[in-house]
């Protein structure tokens, strides 16, 4: 199982991405994401929005089991994140978690 934590800090580090729901919102729009991780309290206008762009574009969307204020500490950022926006996940192997929650389904 992978350590979604690491994975996340692992991303920002080394990868390419874009933090808040309006960055996520445009991503999904333009099919430029590869994966969008959501905290588990974003709003649910947002989400909604976030997950019929990402069914039409077919980008993956991972509920991460923390609120914005976790997000945002795991990122290594001061202030609270509710969309994650990955479009390169650089050294980490977070796109596994597709895979895995692909299997699991």
């Amino acid at each position: 199982m992978i350590d979604i934590n690491k994975a996340v800090a692992t991303t920002v580090k080394t990868g390419k991405v874009l933090f808040g729901a309006n960055n996520a919102v445009k991503s999904v729009k333009t099919g430029r994401a590869k994966l969008i991780l959501l905290a588990a309290n974003c709003s649910k206008r947002i989400r909604a929005d976030i997950e019929y762009y990402s069914k039409i574009s077919a980008i993956p969307v991972v509920i991460y089991n923390g609120t914005s204020i976790d997000l945002g500490a795991v990122c290594g950022k001061l202030f609270t994140v509710s969309a994650l926006t990955i479009r390169d996940p650089g050294d980490s192997d977070i796109l596994k978690l597709t895979e895995t929650r692909r299997t699991m389904a």
